[in-house]
């Protein structure tokens, strides 16, 4: 008996130590979440009034987005102290707060670390940026310029234009691969990676359990500082920036994905392996995403999941459009573990960005909690906010500004939580005027307006995410006979003797579907899932699922 309870507790152990691994989290963008003191921008103490709902969805942790001391013009990407919290958002002790407050709750932390690059008003830019020769004066990237002037080499930012920008202080240029005003860190000076895992230590020894990486395979650039070869124009996409552009124009092989950032991610998991925390990181790259996820999570010395921007790309997946990035993931990332979202703050809204009707919207997100991988629920979703419209006059993403109209930035996924339909500004904020305006069209799926109503999206999200955590398969199992057949996505999860059958009709038609071999039981009848029928045939309607769970072991 007494070797019984040790493997119990072994076993329990080790539950623990990778509940990241199927989870759901929550992200909460801080600005515009909850604002507790009146001055139109959400902040922690608002967080803290909110995290009774988090809790209530049945989810594991929740994400924040940056909160440390920033000039703001990348909203918090662009860090001037990471050590402490924006005056905006509160102070250290509000985080501490709310780190206890989630963790009474049984939610999970994760911060947002930007560590590719700074602000310019960081105090190691500024002395980075003084002369050639300060003990920092190779922190960042530093380059001359070409003979005539121009820049080393023809790198481009996300943003827009050059990734370098001229400094008379040193006559030279450095990188940034956003904004002028993010220059890009150093990573080949081994004095700014022992830095960052301090950083990285100090947010461990304040509670966190985890970290979501920003830009992940931006940390290292070519030491060489090599021209990225153009693109083909058969290859390019929109997925990581807008098609209006030029960023897609070049294959970006030299300034991101460098091999030397593998040495950099074992360094930081043996940080965090001493506290038991994870990371998940997101990989830009919108032609390597999955073989990056793949070489970043594999085996047990590396990050603990990234994410790709698969399913936050423009276009509404098809049922053939899913089944082939489930084997493609097979194939690259086998030993890796994927974190899945179809929104984010970097994105338009799925619901608009996808067309979706409300039953389009639930079968996705049961398909979401069906996937192999961990999930990422983005604020607002969950009601079925679709994108807002921002007037050109109340923009504030610099992103929007350099490419309107064509491309509108990111504000519209950005605007406040609404909480209460009949306050003007959805019970976010009693400011005469917030961050950004409340749309009054998501007025009307304020939550509190959903939560009277059991048949409502917000109540499906916490019926998925329950399903989810019901069956062992789903959390952690493996994926197995993908297929597409017509408009109809399906695959099994099978972990030890549990399987369970997943199909889902991506349509507005009816289509028909043919169980595997074996004895089958309905479940999910919650998620609107069809009834098995004896004769191994299933009719499924417009926007159905099929969710069944397996009797027995033989085929």
């Amino acid at each position: 008996m007494a070797a019984i309870e040790n493997l119990d507790m072994l076993e329990n152990t080790a539950s623990q130590k990778d509940w990241w691994r199927g989870a759901v989290i929550y992200q909460v963008y801080p600005r515009s979440f909850q604002d507790s003191t009146g001055d139109g921008i959400g902040d922690l103490s608002g967080i803290v009034q909110r995290l009774p709902y988090i809790a209530s969805l049945g989810v594991d942790a929740l994400w924040i987005s940056p909160f440390f001391s920033s000039p703001m013009k990348d909203f918090g990407y662009d860090v001037s102290d990471y050590r402490d919290i924006d005056p905006m958002f509160g102070s250290l002790a509000d985080f501490d707060a709310l780190v206890d407050a989630a963790h009474s709750l049984g939610l999970k932390v994760i911060i947002d670390l930007v560590l590719s690059h700074t602000s310019d008003q960081h105090p190691w830019f500024v002395e980075s940026r003084s002369t050639k020769d300060n003990p920092k004066s190779n922190w960042y990237v530093w380059a001359d310029p070409k003979p005539d002037g121009t820049p080393p080499n023809n790198w481009l930012s996300i943003f827009g234009g050059s990734a370098w920008n001229w400094d008379p202080r040193r006559c030279q240029y450095y990188l940034h691969n956003f904004l002028t005003s993010q220059p890009d860190l150093n990573f080949h000076e081994p004095e700014v990676e022992n830095a960052l895992l301090d950083v990285v230590g100090f947010w461990l020894d304040r509670g966190v359990d985890g970290f979501r990486l920003d830009t992940i395979n931006f940390y290292f650039a070519d030491k060489h500082l090599r021209d990225n070869p153009p693109l083909d124009q058969n290859l390019r996409n929109s997925t990581i920036a807008p098609a209006v552009n030029p960023y897609n124009f070049q294959e970006h092989v030299h300034s991101k994905n460098q091999p030397e950032n593998i040495a950099f991610l074992k360094r930081l998991r043996s940080v965090m392996d001493q506290y038991g925390a994870m990371a998940v990181g997101e990989v830009g790259d919108a032609q390597s995403g999955l073989e990056i996820l793949g070489d970043y999570t594999r085996g047990t010395d590396l990050v603990q999941m990234c994410y790709a921007f698969e399913l936050l790309s423009g276009d509404r997946p098809t049922a053939n459009n899913i089944a082939e990035l489930f084997k493609h993931v097979e194939q690259v990332a086998s030993d890796g573990w994927a974190c899945w979202a179809y929104s984010n703050h970097d994105v338009v809204r799925h619901k608009s960005r996808w067309n979706l009707t409300e039953a389009a919207e639930r079968v996705f997100i049961t398909l979401m909690m069906c996937l192999r991988g961990s999930v990422c629920i983005y604020q607002g979703e969950e009601i079925g906010l679709p994108q807002a419209n921002i007037n050109f006059a109340d923009l504030q993403d610099p992103y929007g500004k350099e490419f309107w109209p064509e491309f509108k930035g990111r504000d519209g996924c950005r605007t406040p939580m609404v909480w209460e339909p009949s306050n003007r500004n959805g019970g976010f904020s009693s400011a005469q005027h917030t961050w950004l305006p409340v749309s009054s069209e998501h007025l009307r799926r304020a939550v509190s307006a959903l939560e009277n109503d059991t048949q409502s999206l917000l109540h499906h999200y916490r019926r998925a995410i329950e399903f989810r955590q019901h069956y062992r398969a789903l959390a952690v199992g493996e994926m197995n006979n993908i297929a597409a057949v017509g408009d109809v996505f399906m695959f099994e999860r099978r972990e030890g003797c549990e399987v369970i059958f997943c199909a889902f009709n991506l349509s507005d038609k009816p289509a028909e579907i043919s169980m595997p071999p074996g004895c089958w039981v309905q479940i999910g009848e919650r998620l609107n899932s069809a009834r098995v029928a004896s004769e191994k045939k299933i009719q499924l309607e417009p926007w159905q699922t099929c969710l069944a769970l397996q009797t027995n072991n033989k085929d």
